[in-house]
């Protein structure tokens, strides 16, 4: 499967939607699929921010469906600029949270950055990811998910 740094091949398979992610030392792989394509985005956009975190320059291609729903088709290709790396000590102290609080606040971020990633906002930069931070611990996840959709909506206006 792996074509180099080139495009990814999908596989010979009924097209569904997933995400294949670019790694210089395994070329091309599968991250993430799904029969519709919002998990799929929602999954990438929180894969691109730990391949961030850790350093590295994500390539991600989604692809799915076509017209005729028979073949594959490249949907978008997501290559984040690099992570500005933050200074020790310069991350404010977060409240506690429980698990499930915790959970819920890493959805509603996970929606917002993928909804800003599909709308073509690059969010790599430390006052980037705070102001997505400040917007989801403020808001719950009924009124973020309709900003993600009006976001995408926008993006598909343009």
């Amino acid at each position: 499967m792996d074509s180099g740094p080139g495009t990814f091949t999908p596989p010979d398979s009924p097209p569904r939607f997933i995400a294949a992610f670019y790694d210089a030392q395994h070329g091309w792989r599968i991250a993430a699929e799904a029969p519709a394509r919002g998990p799929v985005d929602y999954a990438a956009a929180e894969m691109v921010r730990t391949v961030q975190s850790r350093g590295q320059l994500p390539h991600v291609e989604i692809w799915g469906p076509g017209a005729k729903r028979e073949e594959w088709r490249l949907l978008d290709t997501l290559t984040p600029g690099k992570r500005a790396g933050s200074a020790p000590g310069s991350v404010p102290e977060q409240p506690q949270r429980s698990a499930r609080d915790e959970r819920l606040r890493d959805r509603r971020h996970q929606v917002l950055t993928s909804a800003l990633a599909r709308s073509g906002v690059d969010v790599s930069q430390p006052v980037d990811d705070e102001a997505v931070s400040a917007i989801v611990d403020v808001l719950e996840e009924e009124p973020l998910r309709r900003l993600a959709l009006w976001l995408s909506q926008a993006n598909n206006a343009v």
